[in-house]
């Protein structure tokens, strides 16, 4: 609880750190298509929704830090079709290069914190948060389009795992996963 508390302190210092002329705060929802690299589990659907704010810091140049739960894990193609589950609180921090015509490129640091991991097999769910890390380190990097006037848009991204999410060492996976959303900024300017 203290890991999660930390992360949403993160973002709020992030949200409140510059003085930026232009400031906004947005919801944000999409889908998530998962897997973790180095296991036999492929790609999951899962979805994610949270909180943004973005502020220009240039004409052409926005900070975007995020406060994310997002679906994660995995699911294996056999007859039982099991299914690796994992929920995380992810704070993105995303660097903007921002076109006049509402196009933005990004990229930038991710943390997340692993509220839940569970594996279901045949209807069976059990607790496996224990066989990980807390903590998950990735690289996001992506584009979004913002329909200027009614502060509406669309985001694609593609989140890259650095950090080893199992517990035990002997052998290292990372989440890996590729974000479509939509977005709504409140006050759009």
């Amino acid at each position: 609880m203290k890991k999660l508390l930390l992360l949403v302190v993160l973002f709020v210092i992030a949200a409140n750190s510059t003085h930026a002329q232009h400031m906004n705060l947005g919801i944000k929802g999409g889908l998530n298509l998962y897997s973790i690299s180095n296991s036999n589990y492929n790609t999951k659907e899962h979805f994610n929704a949270g909180l943004l704010s973005h502020f220009h810091l240039s004409d052409r140049v926005g900070l975007q830090p995020e406060i994310m739960f997002s679906g994660q894990g995995g699911k294996l193609n056999n007859s039982s079709n099991p299914r690796l589950n994992l929920s995380y609180i992810n704070v993105p921090v995303l660097l903007q290069y921002m076109y006049n015509n509402g196009f933005r490129l990004q990229a930038g640091p991710q943390i997340g914190y692993l509220v839940s991991a569970n594996s279901k097999n045949d209807g069976v769910s059990t607790d496996v948060k224990s066989g990980f890390n807390s903590l998950d380190f990735g690289i996001s990097a992506g584009v979004s389009y913002v329909f200027v006037q009614t502060g509406i848009g669309l985001d694609a991204r593609y989140n890259h795992g650095i950090s080893n999410i199992n517990e035990n060492n002997a052998n290292r996976s990372t989440n890996r996963g590729f974000q479509l959303g939509v977005f709504y900024m409140f006050k759009h300017n």
